[in-house]
């Protein structure tokens, strides 16, 4: 039974982080890994290395779930999320290849400064 509860209560944290997630996704453009990946680490009990990759598996259907709902409003610019999306399919694949060999530690480090630059970018910013 206490197995039975420790799963359900695991499912409920995946599933408020996927709220969160998919909150900031749609209204900051953020959400797999500013939001997700900190979350799935520091609330979920993931590694680094596995939080990237359960996040990259949830995009799919945030992203799919973004457009659906900008596009009814006819906010899209199909021309430039198709090329995006074709530097995006490249990167993703060097990136996730990287991810398998990268050292924990040096990953979650590389991970708090890229987030930390972001942060100081996006407040001082224009």
């Amino acid at each position: 039974m206490a197995v039975a509860l420790s799963s359900r209560l695991q499912y409920g944290r995946l599933g408020a982080i996927g709220l969160a997630g998919g909150l900031f996704s749609g209204l900051l453009g953020v959400g797999g890994g500013v939001v997700m990946v900190p979350l799935l680490v520091l609330w979920g009990g993931y590694g680094q290395r596995d939080a990237h990759a359960v996040s990259l598996g949830a995009i799919i259907p945030i992203s799919a779930a973004g457009v659906l709902t900008f596009g009814a409003a006819g906010e899209i610019r199909v021309w430039e999320a198709l090329a995006l999306a074709v530097g995006s399919i490249a990167g993703a694949q060097i990136g996730a290849h990287l991810l398998a060999r990268a050292d924990e530690r040096k990953l979650k480090l590389a991970f708090g400064v890229f987030l930390l630059v972001v942060a100081v970018v996006m407040a001082v910013g224009r």
